[in-house]
C-alpha cells in the first residue's frame, strides 16, 4: 500500500505540471450514483489532498444526469468542469465542439493502453473527447444453486425460448423469488439498453436503410411481447421501476433466478461484502433468438470536460488520476479486485490479483471486444451504435419508445398500441430532423 501510495502522490507531482494546479480551486463533477462511481468519489481525497483542489460533487439517478448534463452542455451553461457521459454522448458532443479535447494528459497516462475499440468509439477526426471510466456489454448472470436443485442446465448459448422456459420454472413468488428480472425504467439508457438488444436478437432494427422506422414490425412486436411476457408473468412486482441499480439490489439479495444486464454488474454480485449470493452465481452470454448480431451491448461510461469549463487544466488532472492505472491498482487494494472497473486498459487483465478474484475477468473481456456497433443488426442499417443509435435525435427519440414499452409493461396499453405510437412519433420525428425525404 505505501508503495503504491507513492506512486501516486509521484503521479500527482506530474500532473502539476497543469497550470490550474498553482492555485487550489474547487471543480465540480456530475457522475450516475453506479457502484464504480461511488468508489471514485469515496477515493478521491487522495487527489484533493496530492493536488490541494476540492471536488463539488454531483450524484445523481441515471435518468436525471443524463437530462441536467444534456441540458447544461446544450445551452453552454457551465455548471460542470467534469461530466460522467456515455459512448453515445462522447462522439457526437465532440464534434459539436461541446467537450475539450483530452489528448495532452502526457505521456505516462499510456493512452496505448486503454482497449482500442472504447478510445477508437470516442475520437472524433483523431481527437480524444473523453477517456473511459469503465466499459461494459451485457450478459446473462443466474442462480447455479436454484438452476441444480430444479434440474436445469444453463447453456453456453441460450435462447430467448430457453430462458422464458426457465423463468417459468425458478418463479415461486410465495418466497419472493422471481425466475428473472429486467430493466423496466423507462428511459434510453434504461429499459431500452435492454429492450434495444433484444430486439436485435429477434432480427429487427430501429431503421431501415432508408431511414424509416421499424417500430411496428413483426421482430420488435414479438421482443417486446417477449419482454412483457417475462416480466409480468415471471418478475418481480414493480418492475417499471426497476433499472440497473435496483435490479442489482434484487438479486444481490437473492430475489432473480436469472438477471440479463450490464456485465459491470459482476464486480458487485461476485463480492461477498455486497452478495448474499456471491457464492450461488454463474454467468454465460446474452440470449439469442433469430440472431446473434447486437444481442449484447457495448457502452461506457467515460469522464469529460465541457468546453466551457473555465478550469480544464484541473479537470484533467482529476481525469488523469481517475483513469490512471494507478488508481486501478488503488481501487483492488482498498475495496477489493473484484471491484476494479472493468474494460477500459489491456493492463487490467494482466493483473494476477484482479484475475484471480474475478472469474468473469476473460468472458468480460472478450463480450467488451466482440460487441460490433457497426454490425448491430441482422439486416444492414444506416446507423452504428447497438442498444442506441448514435444519431443526435436518439435520446428524445429512445427516450420516449421506452415510455411506451414501459406503459404497456404497467398493463395501461397493449403492446401494438405502445408500437403504433412509438412508429407515428418517432416517424414524425425523423421526417422533421430530415432523415425520411
Amino acid at each position: 500500500m505505501r508503495t503504491l501510495t507513492r506512486t501516486l502522490s509521484s503521479s500527482a507531482v506530474g500532473l502539476g505540471l497543469f497550470a490550474g494546479l498553482a492555485q487550489a480551486e474547487e471543480i465540480s463533477i456530475a457522475t450516475v450514483n453506479n457502484d464504480d462511481m461511488i468508489v471514485m468519489q469515496k477515493l478521491s481525497g487522495e487527489w484533493e489532498q496530492e493536488t490541494g483542489n476540492k471536488v463539488n460533487w454531483i450524484v445523481l439517478e441515471e435518468n436525471v444526469l443524463r437530462e441536467r448534463v444534456t441540458t447544461d452542455i446544450a445551452a453552454k451553461g457551465g455548471q460542470f468542469d467534469i461530466v460522467t457521459i456515455g459512448g453515445y454522448e462522447a462522439p457526437i458532443w465532440g464534434k459539436q465542439g461541446w467537450l475539450t479535447p483530452v489528448d495532452d494528459l502526457g505521456d505516462d497516462y499510456d493512452y496505448g493502453d486503454l482497449l482500442e475499440p472504447i478510445k477508437a468509439g470516442l475520437t472524433v477526426d483523431g481527437k480524444l473527447y473523453a477517456v473511459p471510466f469503465y466499459t461494459e456489454s451485457s450478459f446473462t448472470l443466474y442462480r447455479k444453486d436454484l438452476f441444480e436443485a430444479a434440474g436445469l442446465a444453463m447453456p453456453e448459448k441460450p435462447t430467448y425460448e430457453q430462458i422464458k422456459e426457465f423463468a417459468a420454472k425458478l418463479t415461486d413468488k410465495s418466497k419472493e423469488q422471481y425466475g428473472i428480472c429486467l430493466r423496466g425504467k423507462p428511459g434510453w439508457g434504461e429499459n431500452m439498453a435492454f429492450i434495444g438488444t433484444m430486439v436485435n436478437a429477434y432480427g429487427g432494427r430501429w431503421f431501415d436503410m432508408d431511414w424509416k422506422p421499424q417500430l411496428n414490425s413483426e421482430p420488435w412486436k414479438k421482443a417486446v411481447t417477449d419482454y412483457v411476457g417475462l416480466l409480468t408473468e415471471y418478475g418481480p412486482p414493480g418492475a417499471t421501476a426497476n433499472g440497473f441499480n435496483e435490479n442489482q439490489t434484487l438479486f444481490a439479495t437473492g430475489h432473480c433466478a436469472m438477471w440479463i444486464d450490464a456485465t459491470s454488474a459482476a464486480g458487485r454480485v461476485y463480492d461477498p461484502k455486497l452478495s448474499q449470493v456471491a457464492d450461488k452465481i454463474a454467468f454465460t452470454r446474452s440470449p439469442i433468438a433469430e440472431t446473434a448480431n447486437g444481442s449484447s451491448w457495448s457502452w461506457s461510461w467515460n469522464l469529460a470536460i465541457p468546453a466551457t469549463s473555465q478550469k480544464a487544466d484541473i479537470a484533467k488532472s482529476f481525469l488523469k488520476w481517475a483513469t490512471s492505472k494507478d488508481y486501478v491498482k488503488k481501487v483492488g487494494e482498498t475495496e477489493g479486485w473484484v471491484s476494479v472497473p472493468p474494460g477500459t486498459r489491456k493492463s487490467t487483465y494482466a493483473l494476477a490479483e484482479y484475475r484471480k478474484a474475478a472469474p468473469f475477468a476473460e468472458t468480460v473481456l472478450q463480450a467488451i471486444l466482440s460487441a460490433d456497433p457497426s454490425k448491430p443488426t441482422k439486416d444492414p442499417v444506416p446507423y452504428t451504435g447497438v442498444q442506441f443509435v448514435a444519431i443526435p435525435e436518439f435520446q428524445a427519440i429512445g427516450t420516449f419508445v421506452g415510455q411506451q414499452i414501459s406503459a404497456a409493461l404497467a398493463g395501461q396499453q397493449t403492446v401494438d398500441a405502445a408500437l403504433e405510437a412509438a412508429q407515428t412519433q418517432v416517424e414524425r420525428d425523423m421526417t422533421r430532423a430530415g432523415y425520411i425525404k
